[in-house]
């Protein structure tokens, strides 16, 4: 990958595992400096040290359970602190659990938005004085094709991810003219947990792949990750406001995804 991030400076939430490890590893690739955000310490010092070794630019963890407004205020200073800059910002942490509508408690519901809204919020609140003042920011925020097309049993996590969606074209709105950017994608690539549960759940795996006109599962690193570069390049810097489909055309029609709940 050309070297297009050379010189920038980029925070990674949740960037040890899956998608946002694949982000992270496609950002490094292309010259960037990586701060890698997310609770656990074991997978974010070891993808720090991957990053170091492997395409030999500045990476460091930071231990951050996103969550917690604090928590996020401090991992935004600490990669201003640690780079001097921050022009790249991944809000990639993100969780969900199935369960039926009507069985959602209100604890449900807050904690899919603490995670999948709220944590972007405060990082996007807390990076923008930054961008701001450097005249150049990207921020990428993961949404989710769950949301985009109300999969069945996973509401708390669309609905969380969907605001997340509104906040980021609105945000994109405000903040343009300031040079800085904002936009989503919508992955749809192999995890450790959806390897696990397509494990356990072959005959679903095999009816959405059936369902993928380009006939695979994504790659993390080598299908998400491009489109991330892109959409924090100076080259970029029309595309606003927008959510990419990285998902091998999968959101055109759909994919049936219906994980088992109880009744």
């Amino acid at each position: 990958m050309l070297r297009l991030l050379e010189g920038r400076a980029a925070l990674v939430t949740g960037g040890g595992q899956g998608v946002g490890q694949g982000v992270a590893r496609a950002l490094a690739a292309a010259g960037a400096r990586v701060a890698i955000a997310q609770r656990n310490a074991g997978q974010g010092e070891e993808e720090a040290r991957h990053l170091r070794d492997v395409h030999g630019v500045d990476a460091f963890f930071i231990r951050t359970d996103v969550t917690q407004s604090a928590q996020v205020e401090a991992m935004v200073r600490a990669t201003q602190d640690r780079f001097g800059q921050l022009d790249i910002l991944v809000n990639n942490a993100g969780a969900s659990f199935p369960k039926r509508v009507e069985q959602h408690s209100d604890e449900d519901m807050m904690g899919s938005f603490a995670l999948n809204y709220y944590a972007v919020f405060w990082a996007m609140k807390a990076a923008f004085p930054i961008m701001k003042a450097q005249g150049y920011g990207r921020i990428i925020n993961m949404g989710s094709l769950n949301g985009v097309n109300a999969h069945m049993f996973t509401v708390a996590y669309n609905a969380s991810k969907e605001a997340m969606r509104a906040l980021t074209r609105t945000a994109a709105v405000e903040w343009g003219a300031h040079g800085i950017t904002c936009n989503i994608i919508c992955p749809a690539a192999n995890s450790p947990q959806a390897s696990d549960y397509f494990a356990a759940n072959p005959e679903m795996a095999d009816a959405i792949l059936q369902q993928i006109p380009a006939g695979r599962f994504g790659d993390a690193e080598r299908d998400i990750g491009p489109a991330a570069v892109f959409l924090a390049s100076e080259g970029s810097g029309y595309v606003n406001g927008n959510t990419i489909f990285a998902s091998g055309g999968s959101q055109v029609n759909g994919v049936s995804w219906r994980p088992h709940v109880e009744d």
